[in-house]
């Protein structure tokens, strides 16, 4: 419990810098005082429960699989992180005969009889009931096992506890970018004692009927794709025309952005049913500019003619007089900015951990970088702690400044890259521009209509 304690802070900064943006929807949900159990799909393996943990001013118990105990080290950290383990089928040791079972079972047992201790004494449960976490913009068939810890502990006390079930649909926009956003998406709570005649009845039933109505709080508060290619689409419209189609997003949430994923991908299904022609048409017009504009080495935005930057004098001595400033920061912090990538990428090929892995290598190369630096600044420049102080304190502020800096100046590299291209070539690329977006009015026109 002290490393949650001592760790939370850290974590909690961490995630302010990895995140662009982490919005929480309904945040009061999350902070009702307990017993309290939290249900979440599960696309980014360690982020996951790390996201909603720093939301709780309590400590919160997080059930893992029980493969991520087996390392020594990394068991110890996850038990010193409140974590409790889960024993899945697949990861029984003996494979699937009588005696394993009964271990499974047994070892389960004690986990379950930990969370009733923890929920009893006014707790906070954390659990995923997909049980497998897939970086994927789906939910997955949800185990019982949340229901029957639930019902159970409820249970023990006549259903007179007052356990409280909370579903939170995490929805990220670029699982493996930094400096990317999510959405906790917090639905209003389950009172489990309302299952207590069910329960006595069946019990069975009982945490069927509530693994039903969790999935269907959390299906609500997701973004779901059915397929696979539909998902890459919508990506793709969404991605490159977002603005174009979402024209009064309201910049300072977003849960905007999360509606058009939803709006996006149950257009795409209705297209499928109704007008595949039209769909399919509209697929292979974007594939086609897109490729045009990866072959050019453009993008949309520097294409796109009614988003051109300022050009004011103000504009330009701003790039000028800020060059050293970002040239200072990307010296600073280049390093230790591009090393949490290049481990993640190295150390897995599965898409959900990445962002776990870069968060905690970033925990240890920034704080790292900048200790070397302060002391070869206090030994060779400053000899005085004040001055050597006041350069640490800059090093995150001109890291942060070279990033949006080189934001500016690359978008207004890749318009210079646009104005280089021949004319017949800008010409055809607007063009086939102009016609994918009159498809995407066209079907955006036809689909509001039939949903009128």
């Amino acid at each position: 419990m002290l490393f949650y304690t001592v760790m939370k802070p850290v974590v909690r900064l961490g995630l302010r810098v990895f995140f662009r943006r982490l919005e929480v929807r309904h945040r009061a949900r999350l902070r009702l005082p307990g017993p309290l159990m939290l249900c979440s799909n599960h696309p980014n393996t360690l982020m996951d429960p790390l996201v909603t943990a720093v939301q709780r001013h309590e400590p919160i118990a997080f059930l893992a699989k029980s493969t991520f105990f087996k390392n020594p080290v990394l068991g110890a950290i996850m038990r010193s992180a409140n974590c409790i383990p889960i024993y899945r089928r697949q990861d029984a040791e003996g494979g699937p005969d009588a005696a394993s079972a009964r271990q499974l079972a047994a070892s389960n047992e004690a986990s379950f009889g930990r969370c009733y201790d923890y929920l009893e004494r006014g707790g906070t449960v954390m659990i995923f009931p997909e049980g497998t976490s897939v970086s994927e913009r789906r939910l997955r068939p949800l185990k019982t096992g949340a229901a029957r810890i639930a019902l159970g502990t409820e249970a023990r006390h006549d259903f007179k506890l007052g356990l409280k079930l909370v579903c939170v649909g995490t929805n990220y926009f670029d699982p493996t970018r930094f400096r990317s956003d999510v959405l906790l998406n917090v639905a209003p709570p389950i009172v489990v004692a309302d299952y207590a005649a069910r329960y006595r009845q069946n019990p069975e039933a009982a945490a069927d009927e509530l693994t039903e109505e969790i999935r269907r709080r959390l299906t609500r508060r997701l973004v779901i794709s059915r397929a696979a290619e539909d998902d890459a689409l919508a990506q793709q419209v969404e991605r490159t025309f977002g603005d174009h189609l979402n024209p009064d997003d309201d910049p300072t949430t977003l849960y905007d952005n999360f509606e058009l994923s939803r709006t996006l991908l149950d257009a795409v299904a209705w297209f499928e049913q109704h007008d595949a022609g039209r769909l399919a048409a509209l697929r292979a017009a974007l594939t086609t500019y897109l490729a045009e504009l990866q072959h050019h080495k453009v993008d949309d935005e520097a294409l796109d003619q009614t988003r051109r930057p300022s050009t004011g004098l103000p504009d330009y001595l701003s790039l000028i007089l800020g060059f050293p400033v970002w040239l200072y920061g990307l010296l600073t912090n280049y390093i230790p900015y591009k090393i949490p990538s290049q481990v993640a990428r190295r150390a897995t090929k599965e898409t959900e951990f990445i962002a776990a892995i870069m968060l905690g290598v970033g925990m240890l190369t920034f704080p790292l970088a900048y200790a070397v630096e302060a002391a070869a600044v206090q030994h060779f420049l400053t000899h005085d702690w004040r001055l050597t102080l006041l350069f640490v304190l800059s090093l995150p502020l001109a890291g942060f400044y070279a990033l949006g800096y080189w934001q500016t100046l690359s978008a207004r590299l890749r318009r210079l890259r646009v104005r280089q291209l021949p004319l017949a070539v800008r010409a055809g690329l607007r063009a086939r521009r102009a016609a994918v977006l009159g498809m995407l009015d066209e079907a955006r026109a036809e689909y509001l209509s039939r949903m009128l």
